[in-house]
């Protein structure tokens, strides 16, 4: 069995990033991962702006004012957000100007207006001010031509804004992996169909599918084949030719009907891993063949989603081109019950995690803990990790915690 992190390291280092990319417009760039470096012709802010209600002034002008000895200036115009200045300011004349005005030339400061009192078309300053005082410079968030965003991010919210902003409104961004999905198992039977005794309703493919989705990859659900190894060969030769990579769940353990990898190798691929010192999971394949990877994922739905959440996320991630935060978060935690484990594998025991004054606490989920188990697998955020060599840890002790959401 190879270690966890050998695992990882092993799946990382051998997953090559896809090269093909497309351009996308705004609207449709969310969750891709960008290809180029993004640039964009504007400054930002765009000109010289106000960052507070008040008066555009010239600071000289002020340098002698006091709660005791205001300067009165002449207020020439009013400068609301989005409208030019129509007039320079001279020696002895201010602006009304709000949030996001652009400044009148002549003026050097902005005098906020709890320090001003209006009178007709005239204002008192009661402080004096600074040059550059509450003014938002051309260009000091971001000059022009220089780089806005950089490649292989991931695209969400925040940048979006940010490409909105600086009217960046054709992106390059990597073309997603198409990910092939199917469930093997003469018990299993889709959802919708009327469950006969002794047979097992496919929640596998459903769960991965989504989760497949989630990570920016066009998710490809093969449905179930049959315990027989003429199609579950046929299925997986059509899946390589036509996927990015390929997850299946059953049939890599040691079963009188796990085929899987003997086909594997048949099919020409080469198995880099086929068990892990993990529990849930330890029936774990990885292989390769010249154009697609494969994940055999156990077939205990717990098993299942574990392992990806491990190991094959971090997969698509990197073949997705992202170039950072491609393996799961790792935080410190007092687990609020006992934790136990038999200590051979590294165990990952699921539950919750909240953040109470300023720590983190985990709670186990409740009921019969097996892998077989998913009810109680519903609303977990997290996974708590229990190293090889590790039986036991005590209720407030504190625990390495994977964060799955």
């Amino acid at each position: 069995m190879l270690p966890v992190k050998d695992a990882e390291n092993l799946i990382l280092n051998t997953i090559e990033p896809l090269t093909e990319t497309e351009p996308v417009t705004l609207d449709a760039v969310a969750g891709r991962i960008l290809a180029q470096a993004v640039t964009s012709e504007l400054d930002y802010p765009h000109e010289d702006n106000s960052a507070m209600d008040g008066y555009a002034a010239r600071s000289r002008d002020l340098s002698s004012a006091s709660p005791d000895q205001p300067v009165t200036l002449e207020i020439i115009e009013e400068i609301p957000a989005g409208v030019s200045p129509r007039h320079p300011l001279q020696t002895g004349q201010a602006a009304r100007i709000f949030t996001g005005g652009i400044l009148p030339l002549g003026a050097d400061t902005i005098v906020m207006q709890e320090d001003t009192q209006k009178d007709g078309n005239q204002v008192k300053i009661f402080s004096a001010a600074t040059v550059g005082q509450f003014i938002r410079k051309q260009g000091s968030f971001y000059q022009s031509k220089q780089p806005l965003l950089p490649s292989g991010i991931k695209i969400s919210a925040p940048e979006i804004a940010v490409l909105a902003a600086m009217q960046c409104r054709e992106i390059s961004v990597y073309c997603p992996p198409r990910v092939s999905i199917f469930s093997s198992g003469n018990e299993l039977v889709n959802p919708e169909d009327k469950l006969q005794r002794g047979q097992l309703v496919d929640s596998n493919q459903s769960a991965l599918k989504e989760l497949v989705k989630a990570q920016g990859a066009v998710a490809i659900p093969l449905g179930i084949i049959k315990d027989e190894p003429d199609l579950i060969k046929s299925a997986i030769a059509q899946a390589i030719s036509s996927s990015d990579i390929v997850i299946s769940t059953g049939g890599v353990s040691v079963g009188d009907y796990d085929y899987i990898e003997n086909i594997l190798t048949e099919l020409g691929g080469t198995i880099q891993i086929n068990s892990v010192a993990i529990k849930p999971g330890k029936p774990l394949t990885f292989a390769t063949f010249p154009n697609c990877y494969y994940f055999g994922l156990p077939g205990n739905p717990v098993s299942a989603l574990v392992t990806f959440w491990r190991f094959v996320a971090p997969a698509i991630k990197k073949l997705s081109g992202q170039k950072s935060n491609l393996t799961p978060t790792f935080v410190k935690a007092k687990t609020q019950q006992e934790l136990r484990s038999g200590g051979k594998r590294e165990t990952y025991l699921w539950g919750k995690i909240e953040a109470i004054a300023g720590e983190y606490e985990f709670h186990v989920a409740g009921g019969s803990y097996s892998s077989g188990n998913l009810i109680n697998l519903a609303q977990t955020n997290a996974l708590a990790i229990l190293p090889i060599g590790t039986k036991f840890i005590s209720a407030q002790e504190t625990v390495e915690v994977m964060l799955i959401s």
